[in-house]
C-alpha cells in the first residue's frame, strides 16, 4: 500500500506563519521586559528631602535622569541598603524646575530641610545624591547586576569602578539593536507581504508576465514529440506544411529559383479535426524553434498590452530565427474591425492592428513561419487573409471513410481488440465524427472493456462507445412503461422501414430502445455512399425518413394518440426543408436564393438573417415547405403501410434486444422472419505482433502514397 505524499507547505503558509511567530514574540518579550515601576512627584519630593536630611549612606540616589521628551524623572537609589527604580510623570515645567538652578524652593520643603543654605531645588537634587563611595563600591555581585538592570531601564550608564552617582539629562533612552528591530517590524512585515503578493501575481502569470511587466511576450516555446506520423489522414495538409518546413531548412534552394515562400498559414475547420495536433507535429519535424500562443493570451485588462505582447513574440522570434509562430484559436483577436456594438476603437483592434503589422509591415520577417488555427474563418478580418500575410488557407475538414480508419487504426495501437472487430466497419458507421470523437470512441470502448473486466475490446462495446459519443451514456435505470415502450419501438422501427424501402434514401446502420439524454431511443440513419452534395431526391428521401416514426405512430395508434417524440425529427425535416426552397433553388419558386446566413461574430451565429423578399414571397415559400414536409409524409405513411410486416418484425426484435445493426436489419428486410438465435462465440484477441505487423504496413504504404504525390 502506498503511503500518501507529504504536500510541501506553500510560500504563504511559511511567510504567514513567520509574521505570527514575530508577533507572539514580541508579545512575549514586551511581556517579560522589566519596567521601572510609576510614582507621584511627592513621593519624590520626600525621597529628596529624606535623602538630603540623613547623614548615614543607606539613603541616596545613584542616578537621577531628567528627561523631559519623555516626560520622565527616572530616578534610581538606595532605600535603607536596598536597591530602587522608578519613574516620576511630570510636566515639562516641573522637571526644568528640578534641573535647573534658578528655581527656588518652595516654603514648605524648606522648613522640612532645616537648612538654610539650601534654596534651589537643584541642591536639594545634589545634597540627596551626595555619598561616600565606601557605601557602593562593597556592592555583591548579586546586587551589582540588579543595579545594572535598573541603570538600563533608566537610560545611564552601567555600574563600575569609576561609577559616581549623578544627575543626568538624556532624550529617550538608546535603544538596544533587538528595540530598534522591533520599531521597524510593522514595516518589515508589509513589506515582505508586499513583496510575498507581487511574487504569486509574477508566478501565476503565463510566459513571465508579471504585474510590473504585463506585456512580456507570453508565448511558450515548445518541444514536440509528436511527429507527422501520429497524424493520420490531412495528407495535403501535411504536404503544405512540409514545404514550408523544409524552406526554413534550406532557405538557399529557394532563394537560388527565386521563390518567396509564403509567410503565413491558416487552419480553419471545425472543432476535433486536429489542427492544433498538425501544429504539433510541426513542431516535432522542424528543428527550428516553435513558438506556441493562444490568441486570448494577447488581450489582457490594462490598455495596449496586447500589442505589446504581439511586438514582443515577434521580436523574441526574429532573434531566433528562422523560426515558427503558431497562433491558436486566432478569432480570439482576428475577428473584422468595426463589426462590434458601437464599433469603436477597442483593445481588441488595436491587438490586430499590431499583428498585420508585424507579419507584413516595414520589418522585414525573414526566417519566420506563422501559423494560425480557428474554427471560424468566416469571421476573420479581410486584411488577415491577404497575401503576405495568411497567404495560404487550408481546410481541415472532418475525414471521410478512408481517413476515419486511418485514425481509428492510429488510436488502437497497444489496444487489445476482439478479432470479429473491423475497423473499416466502424469507420462506415461513424460518418461526421473527427478525430478527437473518433478517439474518444476507442478510449471509451477501453474504459468499458476495463470496467466489465474483459480480456479485449468486443464488438459491443465499441457499439456502446459510438452511442456514448452520440447521446452520451444510457439510462438504464429510467422507469419507462411497457406501452411507452412498444411506442418507442414502433417508432424507431417505422425510420428503419422508410430508410430501406425508399430508392436513394438513407440506410439505417443501428437502431435503439435504450435512452440516452433526453431521447427514448435513436436511429442511425447514413447515406449509402458519402458524398459532398446531395441531389433533391435524396434530400426528399431524407424527410420522409424523418417522418417515418411519426407516420408508423399514427399507422398504429391514430392522429389522436400520436406523441412528442418525433419533436426533433419534425425540427430536423423542417430545416432542410426550408432550405431546400430558399437556400437551394429546389422548389416551383426557382433557382433564387431568399434567404442568406449573415451570422455576427459578436451578436452569435444565426442571429440575423437576411430575408431579401416581401411578405407575399414569404407565405409562398411557406407554402412550398408546408407542400414538401407534407408530401414526404404521406410517402413514408404510404410506405409504412405496404411494409407493416417489416414494420412488426422489426418493433418486436427491438423489444427483444433493444438494439439492432446493419447486418441484422437487412436479414429482417430480407428473410421477413425473425432473426435466429446467435450463438456465443469466445473472443480472441489479437496477439501484439500481428497489430504491430498491421500497423507498419499501414505506415509504410502511406509513406509510399506521399511519396508518389
Amino acid at each position: 500500500m502506498q503511503g500518501k505524499t507529504k504536500k510541501k507547505p506553500s510560500v504563504g503558509f511559511i511567510i504567514f506563519l513567520v509574521i505570527t511567530l514575530a508577533i507572539v514574540g514580541y508579545a512575549i518579550y514586551q511581556f517579560l521586559q522589566p519596567q521601572l515601576k510609576i510614582l507621584n512627584l511627592s513621593y519624590f519630593e520626600n525621597r529628596l528631602i529624606e535623602n538630603a536630611k540623613t547623614p548615614i549612606d543607606n539613603n541616596f540616589f545613584y542616578k537621577v535622569v531628567f528627561d523631559i521628551n519623555d516626560y520622565r524623572i527616572r530616578v534610581v537609589e538606595s532605600v535603607d541598603g536596598e536597591i530602587d527604580a522608578y519613574a516620576i510623570v511630570a510636566n515639562p515645567h516641573v522637571i526644568a524646575k528640578f534641573q535647573t538652578g534658578s528655581a527656588l524652593l518652595s516654603p514648605a520643603i524648606k522648613n522640612q530641610l532645616e537648612n538654610p543654605n539650601i534654596t534651589t531645588y537643584s541642591e536639594l537634587v545634589s545634597l540627596a545624591i551626595k555619598t561616600s563611595p565606601s557605601s557602593y563600591l562593597g556592592l555583591s555581585l548579586e546586587k551589582i547586576s540588579l543595579l545594572n538592570r535598573y541603570l538600563s531601564l533608566a537610560g545611564a550608564e552601567r555600574f563600575s569602578k569609576s561609577f559616581l552617582p549623578s544627575i543626568s539629562s538624556a532624550d529617550r533612552p538608546s535603544p538596544t539593536f533587538f528595540q530598534y528591530f522591533l520599531s521597524y517590524l510593522p514595516t518589515i512585515v508589509t513589506l515582505l507581504v508586499f513583496i510575498w503578493f507581487i511574487y504569486r501575481i509574477n508566478r501565476g502569470s503565463q510566459g513571465g508576465a508579471g504585474f510590473f511587466n504585463p506585456g512580456k511576450n507570453q508565448a511558450i516555446r515548445i518541444k514536440s514529440d509528436k511527429k507527422y506520423s501520429d497524424v493520420a489522414g490531412n495528407v495535403e495538409a501535411k504536404e503544405e506544411i512540409a514545404e514550408f518546413i523544409d524552406y526554413l531548412k534550406n532557405p538557399t534552394r529557394y532563394a537560388a529559383a527565386g521563390a518567396k515562400i509564403p509567410r503565413g498559414i491558416l487552419l480553419g475547420g471545425p472543432p476535433g479535426t486536429g489542427k492544433t495536433l498538425l501544429a504539433k507535429a510541426t513542431a516535432g519535424e522542424a528543428n527550428v524553434p516553435f513558438f506556441f500562443i493562444s490568441a486570448s493570451n494577447f488581450v489582457e485588462l490594462y490598455v495596449g498590452v496586447g500589442a505589446k505582447r504581439v511586438r514582443e513574440l515577434f521580436k523574441d522570434a526574429r532573434n531566433d530565427s528562422p523560426a515558427i509562430i503558431f497562433i491558436d484559436e486566432l478569432d480570439a483577436i482576428g475577428r473584422s474591425r468595426g463589426s462590434g456594438i458601437g464599433g469603436g476603437n477597442d483593445e481588441r483592434e488595436q491587438t490586430l492592428n499590431q499583428l498585420l503589422v508585424e507579419m507584413d509591415g516595414m520589418v522585414e520577417n525573414s526566417g519566420l513561419l506563422v501559423i494560425g488555427a480557428t474554427n471560424r474563418t468566416d469571421v476573420l478580418d479581410p486584411a488577415l487573409l491577404r497575401p503576405g500575410r495568411f497567404d495560404r488557407s487550408i481546410i481541415v475538414g472532418l475525414p471521410d471513410v478512408k481517413e476515419r480508419e486511418e485514425i481509428l487504426k492510429l488510436h488502437a495501437k497497444g489496444k487489445r481488440i476482439s478479432k470479429n472487430i473491423t475497423l473499416a466497419n466502424i469507420a462506415k458507421r461513424t460518418p461526421g465524427f473527427s478525430g478527437a470523437q473518433l478517439a474518444n470512441v476507442i478510449n471509451e470502448a477501453t474504459l468499458l472493456s476495463v470496467r466489465e473486466q474483459t480480456q479485449v475490446i468486443t464488438n459491443e462495446q465499441i457499439d456502446e462507445a459510438i452511442d456514448r459519443v452520440i447521446g452520451g451514456p444510457a439510462k438504464k435505470n429510467r422507469v419507462i412503461t411497457e406501452k411507452e415502450r412498444i411506442m418507442v419501438a414502433y417508432h424507431e422501427a417505422g425510420h428503419a422501414v422508410v430508410g430501406l424501402k425508399l430508392k436513394s434514401g438513407v440506410k439505417v446502420q443501428k437502431i435503439t430502445i435504450v435512452p440516452r439524454g433526453s431521447s427514448g431511443g435513436y436511429n442511425l440513419m447514413l447515406p449509402e455512399e458519402e458524398k459532398y452534395n446531395s441531389t433533391k431526391s435524396e434530400l426528399l428521401a431524407s424527410i420522409a425518413a424523418f417522418m417515418g416514426g411519426r407516420a408508423a405512430e399514427e399507422i398504429k395508434y391514430g392522429k389522436a394518440e400520436i406523441s412528442s417524440g418525433a419533436a426533433n425529427d419534425i425540427e430536423k425535416a423542417t430545416k432542410l426543408a426550408r432550405k431546400m426552397v430558399t437556400e437551394w433553388g429546389m422548389s416551383t419558386l426557382g433557382p433564387i436564393q431568399y434567404e442568406q446566413d449573415q451570422s455576427s461574430p459578436f451578436l452569435g451565429r444565426d442571429y440575423i438573417k437576411n430575408a431579401s423578399f416581401s411578405s407575399k414571397v414569404g407565405h409562398e415559400i411557406d407554402i412550398e415547405i408546408r407542400q414538401i414536409i407534407s408530401e414526404s409524409y404521406q410517402k413514408a405513411f404510404n410506405t409504412i403501410n405496404n411494409n407493416l410486416l417489416l414494420l412488426e418484425l422489426i418493433k418486436d426484435t427491438l423489444l427483444e434486444k433493444e438494439t439492432i445493426v446493419y447486418e441484422e436489419i437487412q436479414k429482417l428486410a430480407e428473410t421477413l422472419a425473425p432473426l435466429p438465435e446467435a450463438t456465443k462465440t469466445e473472443n480472441e484477441a489479437i496477439k501484439p505482433k500481428e497489430i504491430l505487423d498491421e500497423i507498419l504496413k499501414f505506415e509504410s504504404e502511406a509513406e509510399k502514397d506521399f511519396e508518389n504525390s
